[in-house]
């Protein structure tokens, strides 16, 4: 009797703890998951599934649930940094500016950031500048290892490039963040199903 009742309130104090985690995260504008528009313009960070090495600090994800680190969430507390990302987001996935979304992503002065670094490289990557989208990509996964969308997009890069088995690296690196249900697994694995010298439209 009483080992149930201590179950029973390890179970109720975990399940509190897990839904008092769990971070309000903003409704702003839609786009940017899918290769082409979706619904988090913040880069679809997903929990870590492995812990930071010693002596780093941990950028864009965090564990036991968080999808947001701290500093990513106090760059959106900021209304010109939430504002100008909102704004470059539109740019690229709403008027296909890109020569000017870079321009606007590099203005707010967080190139550090996985969110904006990958939008930078998907730019670059739209208007053709395969090695400079590379950089960008790279930069955004040193930002954080599990931004699943920089794991997409860098995915779709790969197979541009002929790089396949690179892009099949890339889609099971998504299905350890977030499974082979999100929005980001299915786009990347679509686009690896298409014939090889397929146009791709993402």
């Amino acid at each position: 009797m009483i080992s149930s009742a201590i179950r029973f309130v390890t179970l109720a104090v975990f399940l509190t703890a897990l839904v008092a985690a769990a971070p309000v995260i903003p409704a702003l504008a839609a786009g940017g998951g899918g290769g082409g528009g979706g619904s988090d313009p913040y880069g679809s960070s997903y929990p870590s599934t492995t812990p930071p090495s010693t002596g780093t600090k941990a950028t864009g994800t965090t564990h036991k649930g968080k999808k947001k680190t701290d500093r990513q969430s106090s760059l959106f507390d900021n209304p010109a940094f939430a504002q100008g990302y909102r704004a470059a987001h539109a740019t690229i996935y709403d008027r296909h500016d890109y020569a000017g979304a870079i321009e606007q992503l590099k203005a707010l002065g967080h190139d550090d950031f996985a969110g904006v670094a990958n939008l930078i490289g998907y730019s670059y990557r739209k208007l053709g500048d395969y090695k400079l989208s590379q950089v960008w990509y790279e930069r955004a996964l040193k930002a954080d290892p599990n931004h699943v969308l920089t794991w997409q997009y860098y995915g779709l890069w790969q197979i541009e490039q002929g790089n396949r088995e690179s892009a099949q690296y890339h889609l099971s690196r998504i299905a350890a963040i977030c499974g082979a249900g999100c929005d980001e697994y299915r786009s990347l694995a679509a686009a690896l199903e298409k014939p090889p010298g397929t146009g791709l439209v993402y």
